[in-house]
């Protein structure tokens, strides 16, 4: 294996911007086998409605179940594997073109913290009553689709922005409950991520991000804090671990290029801070993706 497949949106093999499908379908087109480790450009919501077997995020394991909600970010590394069973559920996909053409802001969907290619999100789990409302909007996007309504997408963009609000009335607590603290940490908190994603390579220590966003380390890491539970520093090498790992699977690339790629002159001291992280080292995770 070369690299992590990347699959663009599509539906019937055409290049789109947003796609319905149920997992029944989708369990069908695979021949009932589970697809390789993957990586999507869009986003992707998988409605668990009926299921066993286990959902990989990053290289972390989730059980499948009932009344489950996963969120799955552009660039994530995810494998679904379904036991015995036809699974049922729906499989929401949209990408930023959508959201752009209808008028649903990307603070939209980065206020609601429900997908996090850096942190990851835990799958969220309803009761009777949230999931029966989930059927209902999931099943008015559905239709939507299926139709062909000149404004099908219009309605299909109103029930999702139902759908996400739902799922962040019932997902996890951000730790910190003063909503005036959060709302004014926000804009540092985007901003934040947005170095992140582009200079982990190169940029290790929290000092380094606050200089760049003219605050102190101290304010930086007791914002991300309070808004996310993770210190600054906690979030830079969870970045650093998380990109080590996705590129641990492409075989081509020696443990001593990942090192060196991700901003270690010394390739030991990248074993020993993957070692300290994981409390594995990066050599026998290798080893458990062959």
């Amino acid at each position: 294996m070369d690299k992590i497949p990347i699959q663009k949106l599509k539906h019937r093999d055409e290049n789109v911007f947003f796609a319905f499908r149920t997992m029944e379908e989708n369990h069908a087109l695979q021949n009932s086998t589970p697809s390789p480790p993957h990586r999507h450009d869009f986003y992707t919501i998988l409605f668990v409605k009926k299921a066993c077997g286990l959902h990989y995020i990053d290289y972390v394991k989730f059980d499948m179940k009932p009344r489950l909600v996963f969120m799955v970010s552009p660039g994530q590394v995810h494998q679904v594997v379904v036991n015995r069973d036809k699974p049922e559920g729906d499989i929401i996909m949209f990408n930023d073109e959508f959201l752009y053409r209808n008028y649903i802001s990307t603070d939209f969907i980065s206020n609601l913290g429900l997908f996090s290619s850096d942190t990851g999100t835990p799958p969220i789990e309803f009761n009777q009553a949230a999931f029966e409302k989930l059927c209902r909007f999931s099943q008015g996007i559905q239709k939507a689709f299926k139709s062909n309504s000149e404004l099908k997408f219009d309605e299909i963009a109103a029930y999702l922005k139902l759908f996400l609000i739902e799922c962040n009335e019932h997902a996890d607590s951000i730790p910190d409950n003063n909503l005036q603290n959060l709302q004014a940490g926000r804009p540092i908190v985007k901003a934040f991520k947005k170095l992140l994603d582009v200079e982990y390579p190169v940029w290790h220590k929290v000092s380094e991000y606050s200089e760049a966003m003219n605050i102190s380390p101290d304010y930086l890491n007791n914002v991300i804090k309070s808004n996310i539970g993770k210190t600054a520093k906690e979030m830079i090498n969870a970045r650093i671990v998380l990109e080590a790992k996705r590129m641990g699977i492409i075989e081509a690339l020696s443990n001593k290029e990942i090192a060196y790629q991700l901003g270690f002159n010394d390739p030991s001291h990248f074993s020993k801070f993957f070692k300290k992280e994981t409390n594995q080292s990066f050599s026998d995770f290798r080893k458990d993706l062959e």
